[in-house]
């Protein structure tokens, strides 16, 4: 295994994962804003599983996101 390979690999793929999910969890707030569901003052709890099953991993980050 090239460490410095596996280092950038794992870095791209983050970077993925944080511009997608922020992208989705903006239109998913706006979304539910404009249908009523939200009012744009609360505090959402999230969760993100990331799972590697070649591995074995399946690991659950949890936490929260203010809107105000």
């Amino acid at each position: 295994m090239n460490e410095d390979t596996f280092n950038m690999e794992i870095r791209k793929y983050l970077k993925i994962v944080g511009v997608t999910s922020q992208r989705e969890i903006e239109h998913a707030v706006l979304k539910a804003i404009e249908a009523g569901k939200l009012n744009g003052s609360e505090t959402l709890e999230i969760k993100m599983t990331l799972e590697a099953p070649a591995v074995g991993i399946s690991h659950c980050i949890e936490g929260k996101i203010a809107l105000e």
